[in-house]
């Protein structure tokens, strides 16, 4: 009767490791971002969003974000736009970005083709490991992206659209190296009606 009880668990527990493992592989495929219609009526506007690969996220992304939140850990994205408290827009031209709301620091540099440059990086809040840190995060040498840019008709604004890749990350604060993210974050976004720094 006991062994036939220890093999029911082991069974048992083996079915669930296995459920655990299809859950992670064959839940929801990463989701491309759709880019939206910004109104720009009232001024310009932006939006960037993080998009966190499941390997950077507890139990291997298959937990709801609802849950994730309730117990301070990392979301399947991150986000700020024309909408948070603290924004400022820095240096606007079609070969540079910076854009800044509380806690958030956006900056991307491209080359004459759009591809992006080594002073890109983003600066971010995060719950990591039960705690509250600022990351600065930068791609990885040759990494992939890019920043595409466009004039308004009749107007000088800047609008467009940009994908960046991040994968090595540092806290902010003490400039001590993370292992954290284990796989490269994706940063997306797009802008509207930005009107361009004067040098």
């Amino acid at each position: 009767m006991k062994a036939s009880l220890k093999i029911s668990l082991i069974t048992l527990a083996l079915g669930l490791l296995a459920c655990v493992i299809v859950l992670m592989l064959v839940s929801r495929p990463e989701e491309p971002i759709a880019e939206s219609a910004m109104d720009t009526s009232q001024g310009p506007a932006f939006e960037v969003r993080v998009v966190v690969p499941r390997l950077a996220r507890p139990f291997g992304g298959i937990l709801p974000d609802w849950v994730v939140k309730n117990f301070d850990g990392t979301p399947s994205e991150l986000r700020f736009d024309h909408t948070s408290g603290g924004v400022r827009i820095g240096r606007v031209a079609p070969d540079h970005l910076e854009l800044r709301a509380d806690g958030w620091e956006l900056f991307i540099e491209s080359d004459g083709d759009g591809r992006i440059a080594p002073g890109t990086h983003l600066v971010f809040p995060l719950a990591l490991g039960g705690r509250q840190v600022r990351l600065d995060c930068r791609p990885a040498e040759g990494a992939g992206g890019y920043l595409h840019t466009n004039t308004r008709a009749g107007s000088d604004e800047l609008g467009g659209r940009f994908l960046v890749k991040l994968s090595t990350c540092k806290n902010a604060e003490s400039g001590k190296a993370t292992a954290w993210p284990p796989a490269a974050l994706t940063v997306r976004g797009s802008f509207a009606g930005l009107p361009p720094s004067r040098r």
